[in-house]
């Protein structure tokens, strides 16, 4: 069990076993993700819990008590080259909404982080919509995360408010327990992390440079001019810095973004490039891009 001060309020992060829990956990994940029909039941949430997965909850201290966030993750295999490792998949995440912008998310990342940890296991992967740059931020920047692998259409048609009218595309993030740079953004005050002026300074090019259009949103580039990781051992693509505001706005833009990205990192990911970082600058105009590095010996820090 782990105590936070939040700006909100004064929570705690402990393991849920009990049913009771779980139909909280059911009604924060219908909560989170706008009626969202495909969640998963108390008593799958229960057998996970006995059975070698994991349920953290995040519950206010404040009277009365209430689930405010939750992380469920479970055993799987992961391939390795030649070899397939036990590691835990983390298939849901969620905040409550008024608690959101609290750090609670990463606080929860963090204890699962800590127990997987401790359960000697070296690798935790979950998923993402690779478009949405504030989970970008969590699961690369702050967390040490890596990808380089990329699913089109992994769910299939969804349609709760975050995923509805676009293919459910998913990054896989990999998440190294015991790696320096995890080691290291685990820390109670981590390092600090780069800007986009770090990259300039070193030359690093932006693939898909992008223009806005009249609505002020962000637009792909027809053309992509593919680097060759000899001479740009690093590269940097942008991604919009809103997308659930853009895709509101322009269905058919966010469509664009969607196939657009979908090749690029497709491609890049085939030539060798990781996902090792992602920079969102927030003044004078918000913009969002994730760096790639070429080959494994970059994944130290």
């Amino acid at each position: 069990m782990r105590r936070l001060a939040l700006p909100k309020g004064d929570v705690e992060i402990r393991v849920l076993t009990e049913a009771e829990e779980m139909h909280q956990v059911v009604a924060l994940q219908e909560l989170a993700w706008g009626g969202r029909q495909d969640v998963v039941p108390p008593s799958m949430l229960v057998a996970l819990a006995h059975e070698g997965g994991l349920v953290l909850g995040a519950y206010t201290l404040a009277q009365p008590r209430t689930l405010v966030g939750f992380a469920l993750s479970f055993l799987a295999l992961h391939t390795k080259g030649e070899e397939r490792i036990l590691k835990h998949h983390s298939h849901m995440l969620a905040v409550h909404p008024e608690w959101r912008n609290q750090g609670l998310g990463y606080a929860l990342k963090r204890a699962q982080w800590q127990w997987v940890r401790h359960e000697g296991l070296e690798l935790i992967t979950w998923t993402y919509d690779p478009l949405w740059s504030r989970n970008a931020q969590l699961n690369i920047r702050k967390l040490g995360g890596i990808v380089r692998t990329y699913y089109p259409n992994y769910y299939g048609p969804m349609t709760d408010r975050l995923n509805r009218g676009l293919p459910s595309d998913r990054f896989l993030v990999e998440l190294w327990v015991n790696s320096p740079r995890v080691l290291e953004r685990m820390k109670r005050t981590p390092r600090k992390p780069l800007d986009l002026a770090h990259f300039f300074a070193a030359e690093t090019r932006i693939l898909n440079p992008t223009t806005l259009n009249d609505q002020g949103f962000p637009v792909p580039p027809s053309h992509i001019d593919y680097p060759n990781p000899e001479k740009e051992p690093v590269v940097l693509v942008e991604i919009p810095p809103d997308f659930f505001r853009l895709r509101d706005a322009d269905i058919d833009l966010a469509w664009r973004w969607r196939r657009h990205t979908r090749a690029l990192f497709q491609d890049l990911f085939e030539m060798g490039y990781i996902v090792t970082d992602f920079i969102y600058l927030k003044d004078p105009m918000p913009r969002s891009f994730y760096a790639l590095t070429f080959g494994e010996s970059t994944l130290g820090g």
